[in-house]
């Protein structure tokens, strides 16, 4: 018996390869992508990254800060012809979870956008007025800063 199992496939051993005329040939990549390792949690690692990285919440100025804030956007307004170096701290607000970071940019105004709630810089960046923290600059040395 072991004999007739020898020889099962001797009449179609020695002929080539079928070679489909339908279907093209899949890429040695392809194929190899076939038995890579299944990676089951894909995405896994980046979720519990996004949820371990920290956020800070805005805290609203008070009145006093906002009236000193409100002085500051008339000072810069009343001199947007010399274009003011300002620098600007505002919250950012995260996209992906609440919160978000406090960010510090310093530029020169272009404009005051009021119909948008917005400081418009040179270099066409746009902060929202209602965002900011704080404003720095030579223009208000001469302001009683509270």
């Amino acid at each position: 018996m072991k004999r007739q199992e020898e020889h099962t496939y001797d009449d179609i051993i020695h002929l080539p390869r079928h070679v489909s005329s339908r279907h093209p040939q899949m890429s040695l990549l392809n194929r190899a992508a076939q038995f890579s390792p299944f990676a089951a949690l894909t995405g896994h690692e980046a979720a519990i990254h996004e949820a371990a990285r920290l956020t800070d919440t805005f805290v609203e100025p008070d009145e006093d800060k906002k009236e000193q804030l409100d002085e500051q956007l008339q000072l810069i307004r009343e001199n947007l012809d010399k274009q003011p170096e300002c620098e600007v701290t505002y919250f950012q607000p995260d996209e992906k979870k609440d919160g978000g970071t406090y960010v510090t940019f310093c530029g020169r105004v272009k404009k005051i956008d009021v119909y948008e709630h917005r400081i418009v810089f040179t270099d066409q960046t746009a902060l929202p007025v209602k965002y900011i923290v704080s404003i720095q600059g030579a223009l208000f040395q001469d302001m009683d800063i509270l």
